[in-house]
């Protein structure tokens, strides 16, 4: 959602691009109907600029406690991108000034030389179908995984696996009585660089769980 004090009144629908893509520079590009409160309040701005920030809420693509993963926070300056959308559409640019995270892994800034140069994970793309049939498919594999946990091992619940990345798998255990929730994180050997290499890291995950 892209919050800014030049737009008033809009329905949160209306604050939502279309299109989401980060440019070789860092900058991010949006793309919103062109008659969207949004692009009105760009195209009147004074010098140009319009102060902007980008809200982005990360929710687990599977039913489990506490769905939200994180938030991240883009501030910067809006302007206009005109040529790059198709009729009826514009293109806005945000010039990222500062960038912060709170997700599964921490709080954390990250300064515009960073996000720019940052590349996204190569599974981000696979991740919530992955997430999805790993829980729908191998639910029992995964509840193996209680073994690797040491002394939290005897603790009883269910296991829901939300998240996935190149370095590793999160699995949420869900207590079956109380519902209490903790996350354990179960790295990779090496990351994964695809879906292939995945398999293997899985299956030997997995093979270690059972023996």
């Amino acid at each position: 959602m892209l919050l800014s004090p030049g737009v008033h009144g809009a329905l949160p629908d209306h604050l939502v691009a279309d299109e989401r893509t980060v440019g070789p520079e860092g900058d991010v590009y949006l793309v919103f109907p062109a008659d969207s409160p949004v692009v009105r309040a760009a195209t009147h701005a004074q010098d140009d600029e319009l102060p902007a920030v980008l809200e982005i809420t990360d929710v687990a693509p599977v039913s489990v406690p506490h769905r939200i993963r994180g938030r991240a926070w883009i501030s910067g300056w809006l302007t206009r991108a005109p040529g790059l959308a198709e009729p009826g559409r514009m293109t806005l640019r945000l010039e990222v000034g500062e960038t912060s995270v709170d997700d599964l892994w921490g709080a954390e800034s990250v300064e515009p030389e960073e996000f720019a140069r940052a590349a996204a994970d190569p599974l981000a793309p696979y991740e919530a179908e992955l997430l999805q049939h790993l829980h729908a498919a191998h639910e029992d594999q995964v509840q193996l995984l209680t073994a690797l946990l040491g002394h939290r091992s005897s603790l009883p619940g269910r296991a829901v696996p939300v998240a996935l990345d190149r370095y590793g798998l999160r699995v949420r255990f869900v207590g079956e009585r109380d519902g209490a929730t903790f996350d354990a994180r179960f790295d990779f050997p090496e990351p994964v660089r695809d879906v292939v290499g995945l398999r293997r890291a899985m299956h030997r995950l997995f093979e270690a769980a059972a023996h």
